[in-house]
């Protein structure tokens, strides 16, 4: 038969018992393991531990440790938790149950004493303070989750992302922050996680209380019961909108510098074109070319000391009229202090440098005793008008040009391309020039005319038979760039409708003009085209984007159209265009003659160069 003794002896919990006096009488074998030595029995009193302190550190004297509470009060003490420390001075954290023990009398014959020892439990309880404390004062938000998606905590990182307190979204369904569009997304996580499977990293969208759509990196992990099976998961999401909105932009930048630089190149090789088509001789060529880059040139170094936010007029006029100085007494300029845009800035440049070229090698500074007087003001009417007036006096007697030449031509559709206006007046005692450009957006229509379509179209130099008297509708905000588009397409047999530099234009002319097909900028004065190219679609119109952009930056939706990269040659435009009409004839020699200009009359006064 199984003692008493015996049975203590075996247990795997610590267990002594003393006299009355406190006299340890017996102690197991896990009790000796627990206090790292073996009291002498009969004589160690009320604990066989080396030394005791209380759980915040403080020593606890072993005559008022739990035992012997119990022992002077004759009464169980429990819940008081102590610190037991071993010879090798090695600690342990313990729980006593001290009860005592009373014999056939009633009176009072010793105590046994069971000691817990709660050391793992401590630190568990401590690790679980410290994760408690790490979850609850993070940055991001860490939800718990059931199996079926139901929130079961959720911290103060979520609170401050999503703007739900807990008391609203525990015990809720997690997909209340989850666009409806992704909630497929989330039953294909919960199933993966039913079977066990590991779920990676991943980024996603969710939504705030406000309708807010969050950019969101989410990381996933699940949690187990003390079998190992999965109950549920945890997450922990980072909002990352802000980084996702950085991308964007820098995206955004780089696809802009992308386009200005290509756009550049485009309106460089426009004028290189354009000068050689109007030039009389090779050196006429390589002045008109190099003056216009050189004034593009100081137009982009004016802009580039304002980081491309704009440029005031006065420094723009004493760049391109005054030539960086101030020192030519026959020009005087007048007018408040105007910023322009950026485009309106390299446009506006090109317009002066036109003027101011013309006046020195055929105008009123071409002779000493000439003046110019460069004056301009704001009119607010609806809009903010940008109204600027070059008038030329004591110079050689002017009278109106037979031809039309590039100068004017380039002051015109440079102003219709920001829905301007300019009036050129060849008077006897001198050139004036009137100019109204808009500096915000004006929705004006100008009424563009478009050239009727020959009767019977005759086969000239350049021309291919399968463009012959094709209307195509162009859409484009660089006057330069247009302007030789114009060219080429009306050298090849082309019709040309437009062109629109602005997007009330553009969908004036796409709504109400008859054309073949079209070719349409990626952006207007900095405006999306979506409206446009949808107007197109709608009308069953072939066209095709050009642009300085890359295929990711055209319209949602419209990523599959042709597209025409700046800049580009004639026969990259021609071969465009025919692909959008569908044209099978035979490509034509793509080499242009160069047209000749007729030798002005003395008596007439050169058109602007």
């Amino acid at each position: 038969m199984i003692t008493g003794t015996e049975l203590l002896q075996a247990l795997p919990v610590a267990v002594y018992t003393t006299d009355a006096q406190g006299r340890i009488t017996f102690f197991n074998e896990a009790a000796a393991e627990l206090w790292g030595h073996r009291p002498e029995l009969g004589t160690s009193q009320w604990c066989g531990s080396w030394r005791l302190y209380w759980p915040d550190g403080r020593p606890l004297p072993h005559d008022e440790c739990p035992m012997a509470v119990t022992l002077k009060e004759g009464r169980p003490v429990r819940g008081l938790e102590a610190i037991a420390e071993r010879p090798d001075g090695t600690r342990v954290r313990f729980l006593p149950f001290p009860t005592p023990l009373r014999d056939a009398s009633g009176e009072l014959a010793g105590a046994i004493n069971l000691l817990m020892d709660v050391s793992d439990r401590h630190e568990a309880s401590l690790q679980s303070a410290r994760l408690a404390a790490i979850v609850e004062t993070s940055d991001d938000a860490i939800v718990s989750k059931t199996l079926e998606g139901r929130i079961t905590s959720w911290n103060a990182g979520a609170r401050r992302i999503f703007g739900y307190d807990a008391s609203e979204i525990v015990g809720r369904s997690i997909k209340k922050i989850i666009p409806p569009e992704l909630h497929g997304e989330e039953d294909d996580l919960l199933a993966k996680l039913r079977q066990g499977e590991r779920i990676d990293h991943y980024e996603t969208v969710r939504l705030a209380k406000d309708g807010r759509r969050l950019d969101m990196s989410l990381t996933v992990s699940p949690l187990r019961d003390r079998f190992g099976r999965v109950i549920g998961a945890s997450k922990i999401g980072r909002d990352i909108t802000e980084r996702k909105q950085a991308e964007k932009l820098q995206s955004t930048l780089t696809n802009e510098l992308v386009h200005r630089v290509k756009n550049t190149l485009a309106t460089v090789q426009a004028i290189a074109s354009q000068s050689l088509l109007r030039a009389k001789t090779p050196a006429d060529f390589v002045t008109g070319f190099s003056g216009r880059v050189q004034a593009l040139a100081k137009a982009h170094t004016l802009l580039t000391k304002t980081l491309i936010q704009g440029t005031d007029v006065m420094a723009l006029v004493n760049e391109q009229v005054l030539l960086g100085g101030s020192g030519d007494n026959r020009i005087s300029c007048s007018g408040p202090a105007l910023v322009l845009g950026p485009q309106e800035t390299l446009h506006l440049g090109l317009i002066l440098h036109e003027l101011a070229t013309n006046a020195r090698k055929f105008g009123s500074l071409s002779t000493p005793q000439g003046r110019v007087t460069v004056s301009w003001q704001l009119r607010t009417n609806g809009g903010r008008d940008l109204l600027l007036f070059w008038k030329e006096s004591g110079g050689p007697v002017v009278s109106p040009p037979a031809t039309t030449g590039f100068g004017s031509v380039l002051i015109q559709q440079t102003l219709r391309s920001h829905a301007g206006e300019a009036s050129l007046q060849y008077e006897p005692k001198g050139f004036a020039c009137e100019i109204r450009l808009p500096i915000e957006t004006a929705a004006i229509n100008l009424g563009l005319p478009t050239t009727d379509v020959p009767a019977k179209p005759v086969l000239q130099d350049g021309q291919r038979r399968g463009l012959i008297g094709k209307r195509i509708l162009l859409i484009e905000d660089e006057p330069l760039v247009s302007m030789d588009m114009e060219s080429v397409l009306s050298t090849a047999g082309c019709v040309v409708c437009g062109p629109a530099g602005n997007i009330d234009e553009a969908r004036r002319l796409t709504n109400e003009g008859e054309y073949d097909a079209a070719l349409l900028d990626a952006n207007l004065g900095g405006h999306p085209v979506d409206e446009i190219a949808e107007l197109l679609r709608q009308r069953d119109c072939a066209f095709a984007f050009v642009t300085g952009y890359g295929r990711e930056a055209l319209p949602p939706g419209f990523r599959h159209v042709p597209l025409l990269g700046k800049p580009y040659s004639p026969d990259q435009l021609l071969t465009t265009v025919e692909l959008l009409l569908g044209s099978g004839a035979e490509l034509m020699d793509q080499q242009q003659k160069s047209h000749k200009i007729e030798a002005q009359s003395a008596s007439k006064a050169p058109p602007l160069a």
